[in-house]
């Protein structure tokens, strides 16, 4: 668990916790669903409504995932979720292996553990206290617990924030490791957990 206080008035404590709870996947499809308004883009093409109805699904502990929960609270009795991530394992099709794709290493292979960042949100009244940060901090060192060696994840190039948030983490960018309709305004990036060298 990661805790955290910010400078700013009023002081926001916070915890990243998994989710394992009825109560916390409850909260955190609550965010899911503010993150899908936040982004104002159609996920049907990625069956959103059944990974919504089926968590943990695929970010499950027995599929080699995690859910984590960030809560704020005014009071020890009254937690506010204030942000989340996810992580699944990922396997890269063979076409997706190509060195040529450039990225965080040069020893693409199918013996390289991969897993993949998904569904960052903060929600807005808990942005700018570094609650991005830890949760992204917190899931890499998950991935690493869990014996990962390489991390994906998407986003869009609109997303200025959390591009510069992922790049300042030791992301860099490579190629599309899945197929996209939104190819073209979506940036890819990977970062080096472990044993890639």
């Amino acid at each position: 668990m990661i805790s955290s206080t910010t400078n700013s008035s009023p002081p926001l404590p916070y915890r990243i916790i998994p989710a394992h709870t009825p109560e916390h996947l409850s909260a955190i499809r609550s965010l899911f669903r503010a993150y899908v308004e936040w982004l104002n883009i159609d996920l049907t093409f990625q069956d959103f409504e059944t990974e919504l109805n089926s968590l943990p699904g695929k970010y499950g502990a027995a599929y080699g995932g995690d859910l984590l929960l960030a809560y704020g609270s005014t009071t020890e009795e009254h937690n506010i979720p204030l942000g989340c991530v996810a992580l699944r394992p990922l396997t890269l099709r063979s076409q997706f292996l190509d060195p040529s794709h450039g990225g965080d290493d040069d020893h693409n292979t199918p013996e390289i553990k991969y897993c993949e960042m998904k569904r960052l949100y903060v929600s807005p009244e808990a942005r700018r206290m570094g609650l991005g940060k830890a949760l992204v901090e917190a899931v890499v060192q998950r991935a690493r617990e869990l014996g990962y060696q390489a991390m994906r994840l998407d986003t869009l190039r609109t997303m200025e924030g959390p591009l510069r948030l992922y790049r300042a983490a030791g992301f860099v960018d490579v190629g599309p490791y899945y197929e996209t309709p939104l190819v073209e305004e979506t940036v890819f990036l990977g970062l080096k957990l472990k044993g890639t060298e």
